[in-house]
């Protein structure tokens, strides 16, 4: 079973080392590492290049965004499974990808693996500032403002393949989109992996201030309309609310 895992960047040269290690070094194999570069100018480019055939493929060019730049990796994966990690974000373990196949091959019937993730300092990824907990998903939640954190989400090829990509008509919200409409409206079947499975280092967008949160919000609203589904009149602000306990958590 190769797992195909995607990292997306655009003049990341201060943090990109780090997350091909965290690829690299994983204890799983094959693995077919796919890296998109939106034309970078910091000398990105030459950092990759320097891994040479350890990368499957590396493609380099303008392109529309970080979800247009995420579908062409999935319009390039050729495995079975395939992960998107962020160019400043991280693997927790070398044992991640493997764990993440074992649910695969011991339910053959799940579409979908999911699990926790943990916010870290920007320039110390060791210093854990949030906890992520997903837990388990019943169908439904997603109207109380649930989702999975996003990097830990691995999907059967074939899921995209049948229910599409990205859309990349919104600017913050597409990773939201896209998993309400293949947990929520099409049901895919996920399982949740207990466990953290990435490290994400802390300057998200829509998080930077109140006016990138409400543009989110009104995002998040689009994503239900995209898919003609209906929230309840609280799921959108209960999607912030719930971030609330991740700062409480303890565990790491």
């Amino acid at each position: 079973m190769t797992v195909s895992i995607i990292t997306v960047v655009y003049n990341g040269a201060n943090t990109i080392a780090e997350a091909i290690e965290s690829v690299l070094g994983q204890s799983y194999s094959p693995i077919e590492y796919i890296i998109i570069d939106g034309a970078s100018t910091d000398g990105t480019a030459d950092i990759i290049r320097s891994y040479g055939n350890s990368i499957a493929r590396f493609i380099s060019e303008p392109d529309g965004g970080i979800y247009d730049a995420m579908n062409k990796g999935i319009a390039a994966a050729t495995g079975d499974i395939i992960g998107i990690l962020n160019a400043d974000d991280l693997y927790r373990h070398p044992d991640v990808i493997g764990r993440v196949v074992d649910v695969f091959q011991q339910q053959p019937t799940v579409d979908g693996v999911y699990g926790d993730l943990v916010y870290a300092q920007r320039n110390e990824p060791d210093r854990v500032t949030r906890y992520w907990r997903a837990g388990d998903y019943q169908h439904g939640d997603f109207l109380y403002g649930w989702m999975p954190p996003h990097p830990t989400f691995f999907v059967r090829t074939n899921v995209y393949k049948k229910y599409g990509m990205f859309t990349t008509s919104l600017r913050s919200a597409a990773d939201y989109e896209l998993m309400l409409r293949l947990i929520h409206k099409h049901q895919i079947r996920i399982a949740y992996l207990n466990e953290v499975l990435v490290v994400m280092r802390l300057g998200g967008v829509s998080n930077s201030s109140l006016r990138n949160r409400l543009k989110a919000n009104r995002e998040d609203r689009m994503a239900w309309q995209l898919n003609e589904l209906k929230p309840n009149w609280l799921t959108l602000w209960l999607k912030p609310i719930r971030k609330l306990s991740q700062f409480w958590s303890k565990r790491t």
